[in-house]
């Protein structure tokens, strides 16, 4: 068993940090003492420290499972950035010759990202089954539950995948799972037992505001007045590609701030630029899409709004979550126009496949290595898993239905006249902490910005220009002059 003192003195000797932030402490000492881990914090609580700390005292293999390449790059970077030069992340965009030299070379490494479909892949699996994982992790764990079964269905096979890897100690976490999710979790690691730790998800500091607007026009214009009177830097989340654009270019037109658009039609480099230069704050408003946000740890976002309605409450709060990491009062506003629940129910939808297609595609005999479309994928792969049709037909009835339920969930936030913050903690089942004074716009009097000390004084920043992102990448990569 490794001893407490020991994760006090690499915490202080790595990371220069005198104390542990709730619930790291008690993961790491779960884990020292052979627990599989459910650990769930709150955005912006640490949660990548608890692995990369673990990695470092016992000096074994750390497997980090991460749904997007982006979120990997950046993880790679931020450890490259203070020191650590062990790590790597193996991606679908690497050339064959990377790909190849990295297999062949794990034992070099202390920390290996890696994609759900990257262990799908035999060659990967035979080369990591010769080494030993000390710590298999599971981040987004509740991507689990919520991609599994329509969209991403290699995070099923996640339980099976340890067990290949000799069942290494495991930890899943997450900043946000019900009930039912954690069960689900557990449930489809393979992992019945596994202890649980659980953080508060309310965050006190953000104040939680719902505006209903009358129509699109007045949905726009009360986005610029907000980003106009707001202290920055913020996020608006949408949900339509083509209108992050669109809006981007508006704030950029009449208001006195710098906007970007940030979705996943942008290529890498466009995207790994305006992340940096929103964390050096040459950006000071991001429209993104739910693209942006994961792993990004920018302390001082001080607000999130959502133009568009999100699909549900889980990645409704992921999303604010990414507000007032600094502990510093923060508000997530929330722009409802009657309406927006029949594009968040096409959204919420669009990826379950129909009866006819479930149908089509188990008539096919073999699916083209050249057919992207991924409701055909998404059959196949409960084909290839020998799930019958009716299976596949009923599994995809229930997804929907519980997509729908959690729609609806969505909506009676919106229109609870109730506190919304007892909401959301009702919702994860969680106990209500104590109530901040500032709490929502359930409050009688409601808050105004001005009262939150959140109204922009702030002079318009200079034309800074759009390179100190490649001084970034030179600062992110250590690269000597």
């Amino acid at each position: 068993m490794i001893a407490e003192t020991t994760f006090y003195q690499q915490l202080k000797q790595r990371y220069g940090f005198e104390s542990f932030r709730p619930g790291q402490l008690e993961t790491l000492t779960a884990l020292a003492t052979g627990q599989d881990v459910l650990s769930i914090m709150p955005t912006g609580a640490g949660k990548s420290l608890i692995y990369e700390l673990y990695g470092q005292v016992t000096q074994q293999l750390v497997v980090i499972v991460s749904p997007l390449i982006a979120l990997m790059q950046d993880q790679v970077a931020s450890m490259n950035y203070h020191g650590e030069k062990r790590v790597t992340a193996l991606t679908s965009m690497m050339s064959y010759s990377e790909k190849a030299w990295t297999l062949t070379h794990l034992n070099k490494y202390r920390y290996l990202f890696v994609s759900p479909e990257m262990l799908t892949q035999e060659r990967v699996m035979a080369q990591l089954q010769q080494q030993k994982v000390g710590l298999f992790v599971v981040d987004e764990a509740h991507c689990i539950s919520t991609w599994g079964p329509d969209f991403r269905p290699e995070y099923l096979l996640l339980g099976q995948t340890r067990e290949q890897l000799g069942a290494p100690l495991t930890l899943m976490l997450t900043a946000t799972a019900t009930p039912r999710v954690k069960k689900d979790i557990k449930r489809r690691m393979r992992l019945p037992a596994a202890s649980v730790v659980t953080q508060p998800i309310d965050r006190p500091n953000i104040y939680l505001q719902v505006e209903t607007v009358a129509g699109t026009a007045e949905k726009q214009q009360r986005l610029i007045a907000l980003v106009s009177q707001l202290v920055k830097p913020g996020v608006v989340y949408f949900s339509s590609k083509k209108l992050a654009n669109e809006m981007a270019a508006l704030i950029n037109d009449q208001t006195a701030c710098r906007a970007a658009a940030y979705h996943a039609d942008l290529e890498d480099e466009s995207r790994f630029k305006i992340q940096q230069q929103f964390m050096a704050n040459q950006i000071q408003v991001v429209c993104a899409t739910s693209a942006f946000g994961m792993g990004i740890d920018k302390n001082d976002v001080r607000f999130v709004i959502h133009y568009h309605l999100p699909v549900d409450i889980e990645s409704y709060w992921q999303e604010v979550g990414r507000a007032g990491r600094d502990g510093a009062q923060s508000i997530a506003i929330l722009l409802y126009q009657p309406g927006d629940e029949q594009i968040a129910d096409f959204l919420s939808q669009g990826s379950i496949p129909t009866d006819e297609e479930v149908h089509f595609y188990f008539q096919q005999k073999q699916l083209s290595e050249y057919d992207k479309d991924p409701k055909a994928n998404l059959v196949w792969f409960y084909k290839r898993h020998a799930m019958s049709e009716a299976q596949v037909l009923e599994l995809f009835k229930k997804r929907a239905a519980q997509r729908t339920g959690a729609l609806q969930q969505m909506l009676r936030y919106v229109r609870t006249e109730n506190c919304k913050r007892r909401f959301i903690t009702g919702y994860f089942g969680q106990a209500h902490m104590t109530q901040p004074e500032q709490c929502c716009t359930s409050d009688t009097p409601g808050t105004t910005i001005a009262e939150l000390g959140l109204e922009s004084t702030a002079q318009p920043p200079e034309n800074v220009g759009l390179s100190g992102w490649q001084t970034v990448m030179d600062q992110l990569f250590l690269r000597k002059k």
